[in-house]
């Protein structure tokens, strides 16, 4: 009996376990299915699992300028050789092509750690790896709930993928250290080849790398051992899949790695380049992970060459004791597209970010007297028209003089440009109207904010608003583009994964291509026998304008072939004269040399092009004694005061006539800069109240004023007063 009762009391306890392992067999598959269930393949992906960075190109298409955010660039399966893909399983998942996305032993060995608190384990398939670096929703925290959706998921993702899918999209995800994620950008930056051509040996080290990217990525010393062991026990694994036979095993040898690129950092102007492309895309609408993540293929407006050309123009004009506080900007657009195919930002990228083309805003001085002439000849008046060109003249307050003092008298438009009169275009700025220059120069792409402070100021033809390089090269290429503006920019082309997207300025007519022909027609007298003789070229045309602010504070030369248009200044930061070489300078001078040497290699080979026939004026010069059609006879609004003799340039034989001065009295020097004449003891000269100053040059357009600065990389505006 009691043997009995020992039988059926060990057979109760069985049927107890039974029950017990049979309830907790179906709640593990109940569990297992209700996680099955509200475990999806997410639809979506993590974006860094597929960001690519972008490459920025120059104006080519193919020459590369710079790649931004992440390096990676995806490649198919088939262009991967098996020996890399064999390797990366031996190094992985050996069971990869048997198993069913998940290893049970190495997945309960993380678990059991991860529910015990100790440290967690490996155990992860390629599936997993793939998984949890590829869908959104996985993240890498270490869970034991993160650890379950992952499994759920890469059991799915086996029943619904191929392997050889899985196995792409973690080849092209995986990161292998010095900055590349996928294998393709791998090869290239331990190699420096396409992954199509790497060896069995280079394969297995970049296999290798997968455990520890950052330890292998530029080993030495132990690291370099240890590395080199990792490789073998990859080689032999490959022996053990059958991928390597023992033979070949034993012929391979430890690969030459190339040294590690540095991360990027510009070189000579192309850091000013990148910056004013991004600043472009943002305008656009593109964001930094765009940029970064996008995989955006963008062709910029940069010609290579001619970047090349601007650099060199500067530095063989300039002195080399050329003070470096002493800064120069270049701009160079082209008419036909509003391109800005080559600038000149600064010295060094490093020390001064701040570039001197497109962000340093100086006052123009009398370039800007292209814009005032524009504005008159828009308005009715004409080449002959003849103003005022004594000096001084008063307008209200102001006591505006011109080189010197000198007086030219009644002096058509042609004369008053050539030899950058001053109080003409004062005087022509009164007839026409403040506001119908303002007009002029925002539609040649002057913006309406960096006018406003001027608007009213007698003084504005002087060229007291302040400019960019960039913004007077995109104004002068209206000219050259016969009256057309077209907006300047910097990217040709942008493509997405949506498509391309060209960019192009079809442009707006502002000016008549009669008044853009008369303007060009007066600034190619100012080349070929005015104030910027030092920017002729001698096998073509060419149009331009000096300008030299107060104290040579800023000094310029704006020009233009029918092909390309080219601003150049000089400035400080600090507002104080440009000295260069112990001499002040002016826009006929160093600006005038730097873009004759610029425009010289820019135009080299281009056929020559001549400009459009003028108005009757420039086909045939007025004769002596012959009246221009225009001629604002009678008391003038406001009374110039009497010149002493001793400053007057030439006497004025006939009031009707316009008094020219003598040649030797307005011959340049050799070197084709601009002459200056002290003005007589004890004169000075009056700023008009509203104004912030004349922003003249010694060429004709002497004056007081401040100039506008962005001094600082902070891109702060500040006027300081000269």
């Amino acid at each position: 009996m009691k043997g009995a009762r020992k039988a059926g009391s060990g057979r109760r306890f069985l049927r107890i376990a039974l029950v017990v392992f049979g309830t907790g067999v179906i709640a593990a598959i109940g569990l297992f299915a209700v996680a099955w269930a509200m475990t999806p393949i997410p639809d979506s992906t993590q974006p860094g699992a597929t960001a690519q960075g972008s490459v920025i190109y120059y104006r080519d298409g193919r020459t590369v300028l710079a790649k931004q955010g992440v390096n990676r660039r995806p490649v198919e399966l088939d262009r991967v050789p098996e020996s890399l893909r064999n390797a990366v399983i031996a190094a992985e998942n050996r069971s990869f092509y048997q198993d069913q996305g998940v290893s049970l032993r190495g997945t309960a060995r993380a678990m059991w750690s991860t529910v015990t608190g100790r440290q967690i384990q490996g155990g992860s398939t390629i599936t997993q790896q793939m998984v949890r670096n590829y869908y959104s929703g996985l993240s890498q925290e270490r869970s034991a709930v993160r650890k379950l959706k992952e499994i759920m998921i890469s059991l799915k993702v086996d029943r619904s993928k191929s392997k050889d899918w899985v196995l792409e999209q973690y080849l092209n995800t995986i990161y292998f250290g010095r900055g590349a994620y996928g294998v393709q950008s791998a090869a290239d930056a331990y190699f420096r080849k396409d992954v199509s051509k790497l060896t069995v040996a280079e394969g297995a080290y970049l296999a290798a790398v997968i455990q520890q990217p950052t330890r292998f990525a530029d080993p030495g010393g132990e690291d370099l051992q240890a590395a080199q062991a990792r490789w073998r026990w990859v080689v032999d694994g490959m022996v053990k899949t059958g991928a390597l036979t023992p033979d070949e095993a034993a012929k391979a040898r430890f690969p030459k790695l190339k040294k590690p690129r540095e991360v990027f950092e510009p070189e000579g102007q192309e850091g000013y380049m990148l910056d004013q492309v991004r600043a472009e895309l943002r305008r656009r609408g593109y964001t930094d992970e765009d940029v970064n993540q996008g995989g955006l293929k963008i062709v910029s407006t940069f010609d290579e060459k001619l970047m090349e050309a601007a650099e060199r123009a500067v530095a063989s004009v300039l002195p080399e004791n050329t003070p470096k506080k002493v800064r120069t900007g270049l701009a160079a657009v082209d008419p036909a597209t509003g391109e800005v195919v080559a600038f000149y930002g600064g010295r060094n990228y490093d020390a001064n970010k701040f570039d001197n083309a497109f962000s340093a805003e100086v006052q123009a001085g009398s370039t800007f007297k292209a814009y005032v002439l524009a504005a008159a000849l828009e308005n009715g008046l004409d080449l002959g028209t003849r103003v005022d060109g004594n000096s001084p003249m008063r307008v209200a307050s102001a006591r505006i003089p011109n080189s010197g003092g000198a007086s030219y008298g009644r002096v058509d438009l042609v004369r008053a440009t050539r030899h950058s009169v001053n109080t003409a275009f004062v005087d022509l700025g009164q007839k026409v109207g403040l506001g119908e220059v303002t007009e002029a120069a925002e539609a040649a792409g002057i913006p309406a904010d960096q006018l406003a402070p001027h608007r009213d100021a007698a003084t504005l033809p002087l060229g007291v608003a302040s400019v960019s390089a960039v913004q007077n090269a995109s104004g002068f290429a209206t000219f050259a583009a016969g009256g057309v503006h077209r907006k300047a920019h910097v990217i040709r082309s942008i493509t997405t994964a949506e498509g391309k997207l060209k960019i192009t300025e079809s442009g707006e007519r502002v000016f008549s291509e009669q008044t853009a022909a008369d303007v060009t027609y007066a600034l190619t007298q100012v080349v070929t026998g005015g104030t910027g003789t030092a920017a002729r070229l001698y096998d073509r045309p060419a149009a331009g304008k000096t300008g030299t602010t107060d104290k040579s504070a800023a000094a310029w030369f704006a020009g233009y072939t029918p092909q390309l248009s080219v601003a150049v200044d000089m400035f400080r930061d600090d507002n104080e004269p440009v000295v260069v070489g112990g001499a002040l300078q002016y826009g006929g001078q160093y600006p005038a040399q730097v873009w004759r040497a610029f425009m010289a290699e820019a135009m080299a080979g281009e056929p020559v092009k001549e400009f459009p026939e003028p108005s009757a004026y420039g086909r045939a010069p007025s004769r002596a004694g012959d009246e221009p059609a225009w001629d604002f006879g009678g008391a003038p609004e406001y009374t110039a005061e009497p010149v002493p003799e001793e400053t007057t340039a030439a006497p004025t034989p006939d009031p009707g006539t316009p008094a020219v001065p003598a040649p030797e009295e307005t011959a340049l020097p050799e070197d084709g800069g601009e002459q200056t004449v002290p003005p007589p003891a004890g004169e000075t000269t009056v700023p008009v109240p509203e104004d912030t100053g004349t922003g003249a040059e010694p060429d004709g357009d002497t004056g007081t004023g401040t100039v506008d600065r962005v001094p600082a990389p902070a891109g702060t505006v500040q006027e300081v007063t000269g």
